[in-house]
């Protein structure tokens, strides 16, 4: 049987994912594994159309794909995401249609889900029959339980491929309305009050609905602010995977493009992002992609803390939860408050002006008043993930994180340094679930709950609208 192996990671062959799929090809010689480095080799697949098409004809030749990648913030490579992109521009989606496939990814398990959701996505676009995921830790294939878990997942991928079973699909397609949106002028333009407003956007073609829904937003304040279209800065490459950036946040790019100098100059000084981008398949652009993945000359680290970020969406994005949900996951750890999301996916052009309006108005009210939302899961979550992996066993790769971590309190939150807990927990608990003090405590135990809540309520003042 021939799997075509395609590797999202810009590493090529040193990537720790290719190691897994090497220990699968050498327990199954009666199998024949193609690896192609897509990402580390992506310039050379735009450019050459040639080696492009090569290529289409090798997925043809295979009985199926392996999609092997490493997660890049929240998601895959930029790289990767722009060979999804060729596939759909160049019109080749039949090479893939009715082949089997399945995604092996390694990462520390932040945002795993979004990335195996992302893929599975694009498999059920491109007509294919999606057996599997398989999300292993970073570490998993030095573990006897983790190689067992891998060697499952091939023999089960590998017979589905033999025995032809059937798949269904679980995404189902992306449908765009026809809508042009034609905006008039905002009735009463906004001041900023001082505040740094950035608009970044993606937008070539100054006659879409994203690039009329930027212009509204410029247009409706009295004050500059700042528009950047990311196509216009100089950024050479997405990030290279180098790890270059762990002990002292030096980026392999420093002082060789544009990117890190714009993002510490105008993105973190900045007091109102607004992020306008079209959606491209299940995502947002390739190059968007390119300028989330190169944040990671901060490593781990947030630095868009307390900062109101507005999203400005052209595209299907309520049928697409899985990209709403990579959004709210980097902006809650990152330390952000989303304070709106609007799209052209409903209303007519005047609702849509009065929502961008009513966007704005309420995020310089968010700022102004310095209100962030508590975090969800996605934000609590993701920096616990953070937090013991740094604290522990990548402390001497992210000795930076690890500092930074310090000095923003995040150690603060282990178990182990609240010491008014520990010492109830050693000596209150086991008096507690003394079977017979158990029992009156559990006739009490919901008023015991809310009576500290009752007395914050009782104590509470009126307060002017």
């Amino acid at each position: 049987m021939k799997i075509i192996v395609l590797n999202g990671s810009p590493k090529g062959e040193l990537s720790v994912t290719m190691q897994s799929v090497a220990y699968l090809a050498k327990l199954h010689p009666e199998h024949e594994f193609d690896v192609v480095h897509i990402a580390q080799r992506i310039r050379h697949f735009e450019k050459d159309r040639a080696a492009f098409d090569k290529l289409m004809e090798q997925i043809r030749a295979s009985d199926a794909v392996l999609w092997g990648f490493p997660l890049y913030i929240l998601i895959v490579h930029a790289n990767y995401k722009r060979f999804i992109e060729l596939i759909f521009e160049r019109g080749t989606q039949n090479a893939f249609t009715g082949k089997y496939a399945a995604a092996l990814s390694t990462s520390i398990h932040f945002f795993d889900h979004t990335a195996h959701n992302y893929i599975h996505g694009i498999c059920d676009d491109l007509g294919m029959r999606f057996v599997d995921s398989f999300s292993a830790d970073m570490d998993d294939l030095t573990k006897k339980e983790g190689r067992q878990q891998l060697e499952n997942f091939g023999r089960q991928f590998f017979n589905a491929v033999k025995n032809q079973v059937p798949t269904q699909r679980q995404y189902p397609p992306l449908v765009r309305r026809e809508f042009t949106y034609q905006p008039v002028a905002a009735p009463a333009p906004l001041s900023t009050s001082g505040k740094k407003v950035v608009i970044l956007h993606d937008e070539k073609d100054t006659n879409s609905n994203l690039a009329k829904m930027v212009d509204r937003c410029r247009a409706s304040f009295t004050d500059a602010v700042t528009v950047v279209n990311i196509h216009d800065l100089n950024i050479k490459s997405s990030c290279l995977g180098c790890i270059e950036c762990g002990s002292g946040k030096k980026c392999a790019f420093t002082d060789r493009d544009e990117y890190i100098e714009f993002y510490k100059s105008t993105v973190m000084t900045a007091d109102i992002l607004i992020y306008a981008g079209q959606m491209v398949d299940r995502y947002l652009s390739s190059r968007w992609k390119m300028f989330f993945d190169r944040i990671f000359f901060n490593t781990h680290t947030p630095v868009l803390i307390d900062k109101q970020v507005a999203l400005v969406i052209s595209g299907p994005l309520g049928q697409n939860p899985n990209l709403m949900e990579i959004l709210r996951g980097f902006f809650e750890f990152q330390g952000a408050n989303i304070s709106g999301v609007i799209t052209d996916e409903y209303g007519n052009s005047a609702e849509l002006d009065r929502l961008i309006d009513q966007l704005l108005a309420r995020t310089l009210k968010f700022s102004a008043e310095s209100y962030t939302r508590p975090m969800t899961y996605l934000g609590v979550g993701g920096m616990k993930v953070f937090r013991d992996d740094v604290y522990g066993r990548l402390r001497f790769v992210f000795d930076a994180d690890h500092r930074a971590y310090k000095r923003l309190g995040v150690y603060k939150t282990f178990p182990q340094t609240e010491f008014k807990n520990m010492l109830f927990n050693t000596l209150v608990a086991p008096l507690v679930n003394i079977p017979s003090i158990r029992k009156q405590l559990d006739r009490r135990i919901k008023k015991e709950m809310v009576a500290p809540h009752k007395k914050v309520v009782e104590k509470a003042l009126p307060t002017a609208s």
